[in-house]
């Protein structure tokens, strides 16, 4: 008995020194994008065209992860509602943007799972023929557009976070299969799962690229605590390689975590519990973290709270440390 403690011990810690030892190669070159839902931008309050807009114009984005949530897109069944995403993929061709855009039933934003009312009641099998409905009108309309650049494909389709009511993984690979054969231009289709709870293996059996979150301090409900996430820049890192050296396929971060994540949603929480997760000093620091992954791509997850911070706080600090991300990219000589 005591040999086999002993062994499983060594193999712990060859184990943990491979995922935690070591410093993972810098990026020669960072992209920098940011997340975009025109349904939280109007849920904090602020004017979803100005929020946008400014993300292109001031903040200098150039790639943005776009949702698109059911509920907005068809209120109605059969009845589509697409003036709002037509004007934001417009805007972004226009500008110059390159665009992934998050199609399904679980986009992202609590609840994660956007069924429009009408819908709620079906059951699955009715519920899944709608959905591909849904995506198939999306890519159909959006697959001439030079902004489009990857699609993904349902937002942490295995992870179980959100008020969903099933998870399919055969239904999913439908999903993706429908979208490959409506795409004349052969996007790469991202399929996204937690960084911190995953490693990652089915999201890379399905996806063309692995999208992966990136938490620093965050509220468990179930603990009823903050929480600080131990693991270090090799930690992603590690699971990143044997992606690639797997399945040859890539690891992008589509969640840098630029806003709180509290015992209440943001609309709910007062100005002093958000800045528990994330200040200044925070946000800083998640970036310089980020830099130390080697990862080559990462959007940030809150540039609607930070511009809501700007605008309704009137508290610009975080947004004018976003700019230098995109500024610097701007000036560098190989961009």
């Amino acid at each position: 008995m005591g040999k086999i403690f002993f062994v499983i011990l060594i193999l712990f810690l060859i184990l943990a020194g491979y995922f935690f030892i070591g410093s993972p190669p810098k990026a020669k070159e960072i992209t920098w994008g940011v997340n975009f839902s025109q349904k939280h931008a109007a849920d904090l309050g602020l004017d979803w065209k100005k929020n946008y807009s400014a993300l292109l114009d001031d903040l200098g984005a150039k790639n943005i992860k776009l949702a698109v949530h059911w509920d907005l897109i068809e209120p109605k069944e059969g009845d589509y509602n697409l003036e709002d995403l037509d004007w934001q993929i417009k805007t972004a061709e226009d500008k110059g943007v390159k665009l992934l855009l998050v199609i399904g039933m679980k986009t992202p934003r609590w609840p994660e799972c956007h069924i429009p009312g009408w819908a709620k009641g079906l059951d699955k099998e009715q519920q899944q023929e709608r959905i591909l409905n849904l995506i198939e009108q999306i890519v159909v309309r959006y697959r001439g557009s030079t902004a489009i650049n990857m699609w993904q494909v349902e937002n942490e389709p295995f992870f179980p976070f959100g008020e969903c009511p099933w998870v399919d993984k055969n239904f999913l690979k439908k999903e993706i299969d429908l979208v490959k054969s409506l795409d004349y231009q052969k996007r790469p289709v991202v399929i996204s799962d937690s960084g911190e709870g995953s490693f990652w293996l089915t999201a890379a059996k399905l996806g063309d690229i692995v999208g992966t979150t990136m938490y620093k301090k965050v509220w468990v409900n179930q603990l009823g605590i903050y929480i600080t996430y131990p693991f270090n820049p090799t930690f992603y890192w590690r699971k990143a390689q044997i992606i690639k050296k797997l399945f040859k396929k890539e690891v992008i971060v589509v969640e840098l975590q630029a806003e709180p994540w509290g015992p209440k949603l943001l609309y709910d929480s007062p100005l002093e519990e958000q800045k528990k997760t994330m200040n200044l000093e925070q946000f800083k620091y998640n970036i310089e973290f980020a830099k130390k992954t080697g990862f080559k791509e990462f959007y940030l997850w809150g540039a609607e709270w930070i511009y809501w911070l700007k605008e309704k706080q009137n508290k610009p600090e975080i947004w004018n440390e976003a700019k230098k991300l995109f500024q610097a990219k701007r000036a560098s000589p190989s961009s």
